[in-house]
């Protein structure tokens, strides 16, 4: 079930930030860093062409990122429990609004986080998924949730700031615990070839090159474009 805590922080899109940080246990230092970041750098200074949307550049690229992944997955949740497919239980149901007020979160921490230099909302486009169907909805949960973890890791090493560091480490962590969930309500392995290297272990990791082109192909308009991540 749904927590108090929980719904506090989805009703109170203000205190998003406050309360991700006190969520994440990053504190004031983080705090100060992001902000810091946010009003030096500048998105849009790399990709000239009006059609598409610019991540911009360093670790302000790597935030807008995230941030679109994390709106893509915050959309998508939202829409699964708006109009919940035929069958879904009620531990199904407490546990896909969890998810989704996570994303939530998420997503409302890096707007806040970015301030000015946040992309635009993304309109998601989720024609190709059947909402009605409950295997077509955990299907496309899965490979939300394993490309997140995969981008996340893939963006890791791009990063500049250790505190942005720690902090996507703590997301990244909790996506991971929506994809292992996911994949059980499936009935598939937790941890297959698809995701792990079996030889060390290690979860696999995509670079913002590969993510991109899928993250796209669920967004109406503008293109995301990262020509500073490789993308």
């Amino acid at each position: 079930m749904k927590t108090t805590t929980q719904e506090t922080f989805v009703a109170d899109s203000r205190m998003a930030r406050r309360s991700f940080l006190k969520y994440a246990g990053a504190g004031a230092v983080a705090a100060g860093v992001l902000a810091t970041a946010a009003s030096c750098q500048k998105h849009g200074g790399v990709v000239s062409d009006p059609q598409v949307v610019d991540l911009g550049t360093g670790d302000i690229a790597v935030l807008n990122y995230a941030y679109a992944l994390e709106q893509l997955e915050a959309a998508f949740y939202k829409r699964v429990i708006d109009s919940k497919y035929s069958g879904m239980n009620a531990d199904e149901t407490a546990l896909l609004t969890d998810i989704r007020d996570h994303e939530v979160i998420h997503a409302a921490f890096f707007k806040a986080a970015l301030g000015g230099n946040a992309i635009p909302d993304l309109t998601a486009n989720f024609a190709t998924i059947n909402f009605n169907d409950r295997t077509a909805v955990l299907t496309a949960a899965k490979t939300f949730e394993d490309l997140g973890v995969a981008a996340y890791n893939g963006a890791g090493a791009l990063i500049q700031t250790t505190e942005y560091l720690v902090l996507a480490g703590k997301i990244v962590s909790v996506e991971a615990r929506h994809a292992a969930l996911i994949r059980n309500l499936l009935n598939q392995n937790l941890a297959d070839e698809s995701i792990l290297d079996l030889s060390t272990g290690l979860e696999k990791h995509k670079a913002p090159s590969q993510v991109l082109p899928i993250a796209n192909s669920f967004i109406t308009g503008k293109p995301l474009s990262a020509p500073a991540l490789g993308a």
